[in-house]
């Protein structure tokens, strides 16, 4: 490094904050597709359609609305298997995928087994998450920027100065935040580290802050 660099319009302290906030879910998004395949194009449109059909029942009959159930269109096409080291086609292939939105999570493991028993036979997962998002971000965001004032006040004193006002906020994607920038912040909420485990939700939120120094 060179020691006679120096910055060339010196400004201030620009310090980063991160925080994070910790809650229980209380919604579920389960993935689930309806595929069959048939020799021919009409037969496979019209079983698909058949099992689409009792999913959807089967999802009322939970007391889940409409609204709350996402169904892709039919998708056709040819299918293969490989057999004697080439591939055969075996017929076309017609699927139709669902994302299911659950608030009674108890019935989650009662929801997917009906739905597998009504005819969907492919699973990708179930995605939690918690519906006052928006509230949390907001409270992680507070944390996120007292926790880059409590480093900017600790440099200001390290360094015999007073912090002067903010001149300058940068908001950071939160979504790299959860594996990168935690250990940056504090927990909103007080607890720990706010690590990803099973059965919570960690919402983060980073922050750039420019503050000045003031005059003496």
């Amino acid at each position: 490094m060179n020691r006679n660099q120096s910055v060339e319009t010196p400004w201030g302290i620009s310090v980063f904050g991160a925080s994070s906030v910790d809650a229980v879910p209380d919604v579920a998004r389960l993935r689930v597709a309806v595929g069959q395949t048939r020799e021919s194009a009409a037969e496979a449109f019209e079983v698909t359609r058949r099992a689409v059909n009792r999913v959807r029942e089967v999802v009322r009959g939970h007391g889940v609305p409409d609204h709350r159930v996402s169904t892709s269109r039919l998708n056709l096409e040819s299918a293969h298997a490989f057999r004697n080291n080439e591939h055969t086609f075996v017929g076309y292939k017609c699927t139709a995928g669902f994302v299911i939105e659950l608030r009674a999570l108890d019935a989650l493991e009662t929801v997917l087994v009906d739905v597998v028993e009504a005819g969907a036979n492919e699973v990708s997962g179930v995605e939690f998450d918690v519906q006052a998002k928006k509230e949390l971000r907001a409270e992680a965001r507070r944390a996120a920027v007292a926790a880059a004032r409590e480093k900017a006040e600790l440099y200001a004193d390290a360094a015999g100065v007073r912090l002067g006002p903010v001149v300058h906020i940068q908001d950071v994607d939160s979504e790299q935040l959860q594996n990168t920038y935690r250990s940056h912040g504090r927990s909103a909420a007080g607890g720990g580290e706010g690590d990803l485990t099973t059965g919570k939700i960690t919402v983060a939120a980073g922050v750039l802050v420019g503050f000045s120094i003031a005059a003496d």
